[in-house]
């Protein structure tokens, strides 16, 4: 707005004395300034003040004093004198003409018909008419601008364009404003001005007379401005009036500056007021210029990204301008630039001889209060440039490679500064145009190379310039653009649209003249590694390169060893952990297993040697899991070196056929190794690190579930947070820290004078309950080497539940060393004294050793515990183990193999195939052995029949009651009962002999859910028959044995048959399901079937143990009664005509069986059953006599306990 040029604006004094009332400050405007502001205090003088207080009427005395001397106060006296509500009605009188006329412009009710100009008449007119005539304009104009919608218009008027009466409108103006608020809302008269000739001079003036309106005002012109201000006249005058309003009130410059962002109006205001802004305290950092732009561009905001994104993309369309906004900010930005490089450097670069000469001359590059400014100057910049789209002049590019180009001080904030100034160079390669600028960047490059060490010492820092100076050279070499193009964006803060196209004159510079493969592998091997490697030193590190080197495969192209650095990279670590620690060892291992080409199969890294291995792990070698987190090396090395160990093994395994085609076998870690180091103990501690361990915890338990089953048991987490929960947790803490402490001397000593010392030894285990498992290891091989002692006859349960819990503790943190000193303490005696001692690979092999123990811990509950635990155990690690040998071994072969049978279709198959079913053969013989040895552990010992007496069987059949096929020797229901009453007070559901089968109940149920197939070979081998009350009571998985019944029913062995109609029978009474129905129906019918193909002698050894079963049947499914009874009745029949052959008499027998299916209960009277006992008598007095004879009465015998069972049902 050149219009106003000569007009006296409003001070920011004078502003401010204005909005706080001061009168001392109003007293010392000069005249002229003091005019301005007369309609307000003219208003203020005369209008009745609500603040009635002695201090005021003293200021109004003051105002009255200074107008008094000031001759227009009287014209705005008169201004005032006037009707302002007659006024207030013609004017909306007028309003409406004006909308029913369409706008134009008529007959007008506030002004008569002129005489003259507009300007004459308001000279010769009285104050009531200069009112009217610059409402009636006011309205005018108003009215148009809500008719353009928008649009910008300037109205020539020539009322607010004569510089004469400029003083007397602008009075008539602010009067009407405070007079007529409704009609006039003073932000619509603002919207009004800006379309009249120096509007923003008469709202200055207006605001000023009305300082409390100064926000409302503002943030309506930012409101109805335009997105882009500096394309139109309207947003450029705008933007002017705001200015001028913020330099009257520059103490909310700022907050207007907030307005702009918030509304996404009006950039170029927003550069205009931070140019403006001058800073009580000046930032010696970054100005604020630096800082606003920087966060709009920089910001989360992506909606005033664009927007201002747009207004410089706009403004560089447009001619070069001075008055432009956008040149003022380059300008000045330009200033900033040049005033921070070095004197040397603020000039253009010489030619030639002449940089030699200043490089030599020592020259001192950046200042070190600069080097943050120049940061901050280096990322507005590539802001500008790559996401704003600025195109810089000649000038700008010459004056920003000179910056970027400088050498800082040797400070964190000069690496930042030499990382942000590469990246720049790699975004913007364009910014090298000429010979002579690509001659200084190469410059400073080599520079960079040399200085790196120096300023990675120097600053303190661990992330320097020169990793990623090197990782950049390993991407160009490896052509991974797109990597490079990530780094760049990741390092400067911001997303960067580069071509990889423009990447390719930087790529020649770095690949031919600076960094060659050869020199980067060589230089990435010197390079030190990074002490004490966690996640929260950030940027650029050697890991980042030897990981990027190690995917190319440059070490082993070029023979350059890298297993050295990566060993005392991961003996340098802390948690948290890195996140590149673990792609690091996976891409390492890849190399050392798979060659970087088929031509050169021998072109490998070398892995990490054992011994190197040992000495991570020796401060707790001695003992699996001895403290070593606190040892020489940190829990973040053991655990990532005991990660590299695992991932190693199952990448070999599972490479083992790629590898034999090469006639490449790596060599394998020793089992000595793994069995030093303590990896269920480091994997605990990872448990109670895992944030700080990012997913390391989680590959662990992957690779443990893979190959170490056994140390991921379930029931071992389930009792490590018995162990370790919150309960031991405050039994710790109320451990006083000066009680006693007792020594493993004294342990075992307390051991060996059992039973006299075990009060003495029941205190010591008792405390060693308080301990952490941790802390029990020193004690764990005088609590096992002892465990035989506790096996004597005096020896009090609790010493041995309290040894069990400590057992189970160090199972948390030493479970491997623990089994094999717990299976060589349990071993006989006569073993003992041969000295066999087992390994872990002897156990492993056969695990069925464990069972070999003295016979006396299968009648020891707590011990028999740990047996199965370690039973339990060493089955999976049988599997994994031959699992792992079948696979490193068959390859090989098979490779051999394929070489002598070429030619023969098929054969090199066959060997793998067989190698397969022998193993798996192997592991069902294995564990069917298991399962077989327990349950004759689950059989009375004679000693355990001679106390039980006559009812041997009551500790299997108090489990459930009377037993199906118990009937024939007359234990009806009733007597049943009260036969095992009788006998619990001598063996007792109490008995260790009960407990034992309980436990090892709960074994076999684990083990048939974990493999069915076990169960189903364990029945088809079978076992006594007086077990089966246990197994079908005490396993609840057992039901899945209805799946495979009908196969073993179809075997041609009676014994089998025998078998599966017995289990049946007990499994119908556990388990009355319409799966058990239709297989008893199944049975049923196969049993009539075999009576009519059986020989006399097979059908007595058939029927006599399965007929009692059918009792059980007629239990649990009722309606099988009929089947049951005819079958009955046709095995008497059959029978009955071999005994008719031999002249003997049974017709009365049969008469009665048919009697008694018809009419069972005629037979439960108390006279039918004493009639029929008799004959039951008769057959044990000829029990040897006739089979036939015997198997009749036996099925008469079936018939009185199937009718006995219903009644003793109802």
């Amino acid at each position: 707005m050149a219009d106003n040029a000569g007009l006296q604006f409003v001070s920011s004094y004078a502003f401010e004395a204005m909005q706080k009332v001061d009168v001392a400050r109003l007293a010392a405007l000069s005249d002229p300034e003091l005019r301005l502001l007369l309609p307000c205090l003219v208003r203020m003088a005369l209008c009745a003040p609500a603040d009635q207080s002695q201090s005021w009427a003293q200021d109004k005395k003051l105002i009255l004093r200074l107008l008094s001397g000031v001759e227009a106060v009287n014209s705005i006296v008169a201004l005032l004198s006037v009707d302002f509500h007659a006024l207030e009605q013609d004017a909306r009188k007028e309003q409406q003409l004006r909308h029913k006329a369409g706008g134009s412009n008529g007959e007008s009710i506030l002004v008569s018909q002129l005489q003259h100009g507009l300007t004459l008449e308001f000279e010769h007119s009285d104050p009531l008419r200069r009112l009217r005539l610059t409402l009636s304009e006011l309205l005018a104009i108003m009215n148009k601008v809500v008719d353009t919608n928008g649009e910008f218009f300037l109205k020539s008027s020539e009322l607010f364009e004569s510089p004469v009466y400029l003083d007397e409108v602008a009075d008539v103006l602010c009067i009407l404003q405070a007079e007529l608020p409704s009609l006039l809302p003073i932000v619509d008269v603002a919207e009004a001005l800006l379309h009249v000739r120096n509007g923003d001079w008469f709202l200055c003036l207006l605001v000023a007379n009305v300082p409390d309106s100064f926000n409302e005002v503002c943030r309506g012109l930012i409101k109805n401005g335009e997105r882009q201000d500096e394309d139109s006249v309207g947003g450029r005058r705008r933007t002017e009036a705001l200015r001028q309003l913020c330099q009257m009130n520059p103490s909310q410059a700022l907050n207007i500056r907030a307005m702009v962002v918030e509304e996404c109006h009006l950039p170029g205001l927003g550069v205009a007021l931070t140019l403006d802004h001058r800073p009580d305290t000046a930032d010696e950092a970054v100005s604020p210029l630096v800082s606003y732009v920087s966060g709009l561009l920089l910001g989360t905001n992506s909606k005033v990204r664009t927007w201002f994104s747009m207004f410089i993309r706009n403004g560089q369309q447009r001619k070069r301008e001075s008055s432009s906004v956008l040149w003022q900010m380059r300008r000045q930005l330009l200033l900033e630039l040049v005033a921070i490089l070095p004197r040397s450097r603020s000039t253009h670069v010489p030619n030639g001889g002449d940089m030699e000469e200043e490089v030599s001359s020592g020259y001192s590059g950046l200042r070190e209060e600069h080097v943050v400014k120049a940061s901050a100057l280096l990322r507005l910049y590539c802001a500008l440039m790559g996401i704003a789209g600025l195109r810089p002049t000649d000038e700008e590019a010459e004056q920003l490679l000179q910056l970027m180009t400088s050498r800082p001080p040797a400070t964190p904030a000069g690496v930042r500064f030499v990382s942000l100034s590469f990246c720049k160079l790699l975004a913007f390669p364009t910014l090298v145009s000429t010979p002579e600028q690509e001659q200084l960047m190469v410059m400073w490059l080599s520079w960079m190379i040399k200085e790196e060490e120096y300023f990675e010492s120097a600053a303190g820092v661990s992330a320097s310039f020169g990793e990623m100076l090197l990782l950049v050279a390993m991407y160009f070499h490896s052509n991974q653009l797109s990597s490079i193009i990530e780094l760049v964006c990741s390092t400067l803060g911001m997303k960067i649209a580069i071509k990889p196209s423009s990447l390719s004159k930087m790529k020649t510079i770095f690949t031919q003249e600076i960094f060659t493969e050869q020199v980067v592998t060589a230089h990435a091997v010197r390079v030190a590694v990074t002490n004490n490697l966690s996640a929260t030193i950030t940027g650029f590190l050697p890991i980042h390169c030897i990981y990027q080197l190690l995917r190319s495969r440059s070490f082993t192209k070029h023979k350059v060893s890298i297993k050295d650095w990566i060993y005392r990279q991961l003996c340098e670590t802390t948690t948290p952990i890195h996140t590149q620690l673990i792609p690091l060892i996976d891409v390492y291992i890849n190399s050392i297993l798979t060659p970087a080409s088929k031509a050169n199969p021998e072109a490998t890294n070398q892995p990490i040697t054992e011994q190197e291995i040992l000495n991570v792990f020796q401060s707790s070698a001695g003992g699996e899991g001895s403290r070593g987190g606190r040892q020489r090396y940190s829990i973040t090395t053991q655990l990532l070196i005991l990660y590299y160990i695992l991932s190693y093994e199952e990448n070999l395994l599972a490479s083992t056929k790629q590898l034999a085609l090469m006639q490449r076998k790596p060599k394998s870690y020793s089992a000595a190794l793994m069995e030093q180091i303590p990896i269920k103990y480091l994997v605990t501690q990872a448990q109670g690190l895992q944030q700080a361990l990012g997913g390391l915890h989680s590959a662990l338990l992957r690779l443990l579930a893979t190959n170490y089953p056994h140390l991921c048991l379930v029931e071992d987490w389930v009792c490590e947070e018995e162990v370790t929960g919150t309960l031991p947790l405050l039994r710790r803490m109320m451990l006083p820290s000066n009680t006693c402490r007792y020594t493993q001397s004294q342990l075992h000593q307390a051991f060996q004078k059992l039973p006299s010392s075990s009060p003495r030894l029941m205190r010591i285990l008792e405390h060693l309950t308080l301990l952490s498992p941790g802390d029990l290891i020193p004690y764990a091989e005088a609590l096992t080497a002892s465990m035989a002692l506790l096996l004597e006859p005096a020896v009090p349960r609790r010493i041995l539940q309290t040894l069990n819990k400590l057992w189970m503790g160090l199972n948390t943190v030493m479970p491997r060393r623990l089994w094999v000193m717990t299976v060589n303490a349990l071993q006989p005696s006569a073993k003992l004294l041969r000295q066999q001692q087992y390994t872990q690979n002897d156990l492993m092999v056969d695990p069925l050793i464990v069972l070999r123990c003295d016979q006396r811990v299968y009648r020891c509950p707590p011990l028999m515990d740990i047996v199965l635990h370690m039973l339990n155990g060493y089955l999976l690690a049988s599997k994994a183990y031959l699992h792992c040998h079948l696979k490193e071994t068959a390859d090989f072969d098979r490779q051999s193999q394929t070489v002598s049978n070429l030619g023969v279709p098929g054969q090199p198959d066959a060997p793998e195939v067989t190698r397969e079913e022998l193993k798996n053969a192997l592991l069902s013989a294995q564990d069917s052995a298991a399962v077989q040895i327990l349950l004759e552990v689950c059989l009375p010992t004679s000693e355990e029949q001679q106390q039980l007496g006559s009812n041997t069987e009551s500790l299997l059949s108090s489990i459930r009651g009377p037993m199906p096929g118990k009937s024939k020797r007359g234990s009806l229901g009733p007597r049943a009962r009260g036969g095992v009453e009788d006998g619990e007070p001598e063996g007792g559901l109490l008995s260790d002999l009960r407990e034992v089968q309980c436990l090892i109940c709960c074994l076999l149920h684990q083990m048939f859910i974990a493999d069915p197939n076990i169960a189903k070979l364990v029945h088809f081998q079978g076992y006594p028959q007086a077990l089966l009350p246990l197994t079908v009571a005490g396993i609840p998985s057992i039901h899945i044995c209805l799946d495979f019944i009908p196969e073993l029913l179809a075997q041609p062995q009676l014994e089998k048959q025998i078998f599966a109609i017995q289990l049946l029978s007990y499994l119908c009474t556990q388990y009355a399901l319409p799966k058990s129905l239709s297989v008893a129906r199944l049975a049923i019918s196969v049993m009539g079937t075999l009576l009519t193909v059986l020989t006399r002698a097979k059908r007595f050894s058939f029927f006599m143990p399965i007929l009692p079963c059918l009792v059980g049947f007629c239990q649990a499914f009722p309606p099988l009664y009929d089947e049951v009874a005819g079958l009955l009745v046709q095995v008497g029949q059959v029978c009955a005509s071999d005994v008719a052959t031999k002249a003997r008499d049974v017709d009365p027998l049969i008469a009665r069986l048919h009697y008694l299916k018809e009419k069972p209960q005629g037979a439960a009277a108390p006279g039918g059953f004493s009639k029929l006992s008799l004959p039951q008598r008769t057959a044990e007095e000829h029990g040897g006599a006739d089979p036939d004879v015997q198997l009749c009465y036996c099925v008469e015998a079936t018939f009185m306990d199937i009718i006995s069972s219903t009644l003793h049902g109802l």
